[in-house]
C-alpha cells in the first residue's frame, strides 16, 4: 500500500514537471539563437514575467542599435520605427526558422534610405550585402546581415577613376549602365564651354594616362589657367598670356580691339558706375599690364579709414555698397545681428545716422556698448552702480518699452513685501523739487520706515534715532497686528484682555501736533479707574 502511493507521487510529480517545461519553453530557438537554449538563460531575452524585452534584443544587437539611435535605416522608417522587435522576429518556431524573413518582391528597400534603381532593381538580396561590401569588422564577421553598407556608389563598385575624380559616380553615370555616361554639364566646372570650345572632343582637353598600370582618362589636373596651357601663344607673350583681352572663343581671327573689347572676359567685370569709366582712368599705364582689383581699395580711397580693415582684413566695400551708387547700402538687420550688438525693439526702427553718424564723420566699429553711448543718462548719480553699473540701461528697462521696468528689488536690502510690492517705482523713488520740477532717487533712500512714513507716534517709539514701525505693523494693512502688550511693562490680564485700545490710550491734545499718547502713561489704576 505505501509503495502504491510512492508510485502515484513520482507520477504526479513527473506530469507537473513536463508541463512546467512546456510552459517555460515553448520550442526550439532558431539556429542564430541557438547558443540561448536552455532556462538558465531566458532572462537573457525575456523580463521575468513579461515578453521579450526591447532593451535586451538591442543590447546584444548593439550595432543596430547605433543605426536607430541615429535615425537611419530600415528600423527607422515611419514603417518600423516604434514597433517592439518580436512583432517582426518571433522565436522557438524550430531551430530552421528564419528570423529575418524578407520577401525581395514585397520588401520596399526605399524605407532604408536607399532606393534601388535602374540596374539595381535586378540583382539579388546578397549580390551587394556580402562581407567583402562590409567596412565595419565586428560587422564583417557576422554570418548574414543586413547591417553595415554605406550608400556610396565605392562601397560595392571599383573607383575606375582611382581617386582623380569625387566619389560621387552619379555626377557623371545613371543607374541604367555605367556606360555611355549622362551628359556632363560642363558648364558648371570652373571652366564653362564656350564658342568653338564646346564643339571640341573631350579626348583632345582630356587625354588618357597609365595610372598604376591602367589607361584611365585624365579629368583632373588639366591647366586652364590662360589660354597658352593648350594654345600656342603667336605673339611669343607680347601680349601677356591672356588672348582673351583681344580674342574671343567664338573666333581666334575676330580682335575686338580696344575700344570695343569686352571687359566680360577678364576677371573683373564692369558694372554700374564702371562702365562709364575711360580705360585709362584705371589702366594708368599699358593697357596690358595687369593691375591689382581683387578689392575695391586698390583703386578707391577708403572712405571709412580701415575701420572694417582693422577687424577683418578680408572685408572690402563690396560687402556693403554696390557699383551703382556709394550711397545705398546693402548691410541688412541680420548682418548687423551677427555682430556684437543686436538690434532688436525700437532699434529696429532707428536709422544708421543715429548711431554711427558722429558730427560729420561716420562710426562703425569699436563703438562703446553700453547704453549711454547714445541715450542721455537721466538717472546721472541716482542710482547705486554697486546694483546698476552706469550705462546698463537694460537691466531694468527693455528695448521694446522704455516704460517697463523689470528691476528686481531683492538685491538691494530692501525686499518689496505686502503693500510695497503693489507700489510703483513713482511713489517711492521720485521727489517734488518744485512745482514744475520732480528728482528721481534711488541711491539716497533709507530703508526704514521713516525714509518714506510720517511718524503719526511723534517718535514714541523711537531707538537709537529711528523708528522701527513693524515691530507692531505689518506689510499688508497698518493694523497693529502683531504688537504684543505682554511684553511691556503693563501686562493685560484679567478684564483688561477685552478692553479697546483707546479706553485707556487717549489723544494728548496739548502737543503741537495731537497724537495717541502710547508711552509715559500713568500705570496707576486711579488713572482709567475712578
Amino acid at each position: 500500500m505505501r509503495f502504491t502511493i510512492y508510485l502515484y507521487i513520482t507520477f504526479i510529480f513527473l506530469f507537473f514537471s513536463f508541463l512546467a517545461s512546456g510552459q517555460i519553453s515553448p520550442g526550439e530557438l532558431a539556429e542564430p539563437h541557438a547558443h540561448l537554449e536552455g532556462i538558465s538563460n531566458c532572462t537573457k531575452c525575456h523580463d521575468f514575467g513579461e515578453h521579450v524585452s526591447d532593451q535586451k534584443c538591442l543590447a546584444c544587437h548593439s550595432e543596430l542599435k547605433v543605426r536607430i539611435d541615429q535615425k537611419k535605416g530600415f528600423h527607422s522608417s515611419p514603417k518600423v520605427y516604434g514597433k517592439v522587435c518580436i512583432t517582426c522576429h518571433s522565436d522557438h518556431l524550430s531551430r530552421k526558422f528564419d528570423i529575418v524573413h524578407l520577401d525581395k518582391n514585397k520588401f520596399d528597400h526605399a524605407e532604408t534610405g536607399f532606393i534601388l534603381e535602374g540596374k539595381h532593381k535586378e540583382k539579388q538580396c546578397v549580390d551587394c550585402h556580402k562581407p567583402e561590401n562590409i567596412k565595419d569588422p565586428a560587422i564583417k564577421k557576422k554570418k548574414m546581415t543586413f547591417l553595415g553598407l554605406k550608400t556610396e556608389c565605392l562601397t560595392c563598385h571599383k573607383d575606375y577613376h582611382q581617386g582623380t575624380l569625387p566619389a560621387s559616380c552619379v555626377n557623371c553615370h545613371t543607374f541604367e549602365a555605367f556606360k555611355p555616361t549622362k551628359k556632363f554639364d560642363h558648364q558648371a566646372t570652373k571652366f564653362p564651354l564656350r564658342g568653338k570650345h564646346a564643339d571640341v572632343a573631350c579626348i583632345k582637353c582630356h587625354p588618357m594616362e597609365k595610372k598604376n598600370g591602367q589607361d584611365i582618362q585624365k579629368f583632373t589636373g588639366v591647366a586652364f589657367n590662360n589660354c597658352t596651357a593648350c594654345h600656342k601663344d603667336v605673339h611669343e607673350n607680347k601680349f601677356g598670356n591672356d588672348c582673351r583681352k583681344c580674342h574671343s572663343e567664338e573666333s581666334f581671327h575676330q580682335i575686338s580691339g580696344i575700344k570695343t573689347f569686352d571687359h566680360t572676359k577678364t576677371n573683373f567685370l564692369l558694372k554700374g558706375k564702371h562702365q562709364t569709366l575711360d580705360c585709362k582712368a584705371c589702366h594708368k599705364g599699358s593697357l596690358t599690364t595687369p593691375i591689382k582689383h581683387d578689392l575695391c581699395n586698390n583703386c578707391h580711397k577708403d572712405f571709412h579709414k580701415g575701420q572694417f580693415v582693422q577687424q577683418d582684413a578680408k572685408s572690402d566695400c563690396k560687402d556693403c555698397h554696390n557699383e551703382n551708387s556709394y550711397k545705398e547700402t546693402s548691410f541688412t538687420i541680420e548682418k548687423h545681428n551677427k555682430g556684437k550688438f543686436k538690434l532688436e525693439g525700437a532699434h529696429l526702427a532707428t536709422p544708421c545716422l543715429a548711431c554711427h553718424k558722429k558730427g560729420d564723420e561716420w562710426k562703425f566699429r569699436d563703438l562703446d556698448k553700453n547704453c549711454i553711448s547714445c541715450h542721455e543718462n537721466i538717472h546721472k548719480s541716482f542710482i547705486d552702480p554697486k546694483y546698476i553699473p552706469e550705462g546698463q540701461c537694460d537691466k531694468c528697462h527693455s528695448v521694446s518699452d522704455w516704460g517697463k521696468v523689470t528691476f528686481d528689488h531683492k538685491i538691494t536690502n530692501f525686499e518689496l513685501k505686502g503693500r510695497h510690492a503693489e507700489n510703483s517705482c513713482r511713489d517711492c523713488h521720485f521727489k517734488k523739487v518744485t512745482e514744475n520740477q520732480t528728482i528721481q532717487i534711488f541711491s539716497e533712500l533709507k530703508p526704514n520706515c521713516e525714509g518714506c512714513h510720517t511718524d503719526v507716534h511723534q517718535k514714541q517709539f523711537s531707538a537709537n534715532g529711528a523708528t522701527d514701525c513693524v515691530i507692531c505693523h505689518g506689510f499688508e494693512n497698518w493694523k497693529a497686528e502683531s504688537f504684543n502688550h505682554d511684553q511691556t511693562r503693563f501686562k493685560l490680564d484679567g478684564g483688561h484682555k477685552g478692553v479697546d485700545c483707546r479706553k485707556c490710550h487717549i489723544q494728548n491734545k496739548s502737543a503741537t501736533i495731537p497724537f495717541i499718547q502710547y508711552k509715559n502713561t500713568d500705570r496707576q489704576c486711579t488713572s482709567c479707574h475712578i
